[in-house]
């Protein structure tokens, strides 16, 4: 039985996921079908399968997720720190993909 599409995907997916993390890695992951999103600090590994899920209509058969810590800089002799950022890297079933270049 197919799966039953939602008339509306929910606006809290939105805030889960904040957007694609593409390097070097991440590309190289998505030849293995994973791929990374930077998502909100407090959004758990449930909470991110379902977003992916729901926004790309893909699915999800497992998810990984690291807490990068931001560095510490200088510019022009003033020290300054980066941000804090989340990244999930999310494993799709065989046969799904998600091109980010697209977007949501």
């Amino acid at each position: 039985m197919a799966k039953k599409k939602d008339a509306a995907v929910s606006l809290a997916h939105y805030d889960v996921i904040k957007g694609p993390h593409i390097t070097e890695k991440s590309t190289l992951l998505g030849e293995h079908g994973a791929v990374v999103f930077q998502v909100a600090k407090q959004a758990s590994k449930p909470e991110i399968k379902a977003a992916v899920e729901a926004l790309f209509d893909v699915t999800v058969t497992g998810v990984n997720t690291l807490n990068q810590k931001g560095k510490s800089k200088r510019w022009r002799g003033r020290p300054y720190k980066r941000s804090d950022v989340k990244k999930a890297v999310v494993t799709l079933a065989e046969g799904d993909s998600i091109d980010v270049t697209t977007g949501i």
